[in-house]
């Protein structure tokens, strides 16, 4: 939920009070659950396949409210990669604090961190409606492409990971920035 919070309190800062106004601008998780998109689909994907499918309640900003226009828009687009990338910091220095007493609960979150950037990556994916695609309206993409492209997103997102290099190529790199954090950490396990 760190992430659905950094687009809150980024907007916010930009002088949108939207989440505020929804009670958005919080860390408690049950601001930002998607009952469907939180629960429900992860726990059914995980069950089917072994992995999850799911995302958390998207955060409404009002474009119109942020300074910056669209530069304000991208801001608060990539808020919230950034949070799982300062997220995944904070995983893996607790990680390395629990791993004297703890070792099994040091390899969650060690995991943890993997999936922390991994989400960080799959989310500046440039395809609505993830959050890299307010990054094609920074560049000035035509609205007739932006609007096609949100309408096959979905289906988009789910080729480019399944058919393509790019869901390895984003799971390999999230390995190495984990063990590179891992070893820019003043202690270590």
């Amino acid at each position: 939920m760190p992430h659905e919070f950094a687009h809150a309190w980024v907007a916010t800062r930009l002088g949108d009070d939207t989440p505020r106004l929804e009670g958005r601008v919080t860390l408690h998780p049950l601001a930002h659950v998607d009952w469907l998109g939180t629960v429900l689909l992860p726990f059914i994907t995980s069950l089917v396949s072994g992995g999850f499918l799911g995302w958390g309640k998207p955060v409404n900003t009002n474009p119109f409210k942020l300074r910056g226009g669209v530069k304000g828009l991208a801001m608060v687009a990539v808020a919230g990669p950034a949070s799982n990338l300062v997220f995944s910091v904070i995983l893996a220095l607790f990680a390395v604090l629990i791993a004297r007493p703890f070792p099994a609960a040091a390899g969650i979150a060690t995991q943890a961190v993997a999936l922390s950037i991994y989400l960080a990556l799959f989310n500046l994916i440039p395809v609505p409606p993830l959050d890299g695609s307010k990054l094609l309206l920074l560049v000035r993409t035509p609205a007739m492409v932006y609007n096609e492209l949100a309408r096959g997103g979905f289906i988009i997102i789910m080729v480019l990971i399944m058919a393509t290099p790019l869901g390895r190529w984003m799971s390999m790199a999230s390995f190495t920035a984990t063990d590179t954090i891992f070893r820019l950490l003043p202690f270590r396990f």
